[in-house]
């Protein structure tokens, strides 16, 4: 004879069903949020050297009293500019070792002057495309 406590019951049909209908349902919830995380990351590290270059140019201001022409672009943070206007104090070694690519692989874009303040510094997004929404939209130091 068997005790009830020794009986092994075994899952039906209609609970393994019930489980993974929830698990697809949390899937189609949560899938979708870390999906757009890696995005996020990217748009948060274009931010993050942006704010990095603008540092360094104000420096370069201070030190030369003007800003890099946009000839002269943002090389000038990493070498002497070798154009009008010259940099007579440029530090030694730079103001960048070098200069950052945005997360997507494309060269930051540089203005001055700029359209939205003394210098203009952005990333052209995902798309590598003016404009754009989300992460394919424009992140530019006047953010």
């Amino acid at each position: 004879m068997h005790s009830p406590e020794s009986k092994q019951r075994g899952f039906t049909l209609i609970e393994i069903m019930i489980v993974i209908v929830i698990m697809g349902i949390l899937a189609a919830l949560i899938v979708p949020k870390i999906m757009d995380k890696p995005d996020e990351a990217r748009v948060a590290a274009a931010r993050q050297d942006i704010a990095t270059i603008m540092t360094a140019l104000r420096l370069y201001k201070l030190d030369n009293r003007v800003y890099p022409s946009s000839e002269q672009g943002l090389d000038a943070l990493v070498k002497p500019p070798s154009i009008a206007p010259l940099a007579p104090n440029w530090k030694k070694g730079g103001y960048l070792e070098k200069l950052p690519k945005d997360p997507w692989g494309q060269d930051l874009q540089y203005l001055q002057p700029g359209l939205h303040g003394d210098v203009d510094v952005w990333s052209l997004g995902a798309d590598h495309e003016p404009g754009g929404e989300g992460s394919n939209a424009d992140i530019g130091s006047w953010m």
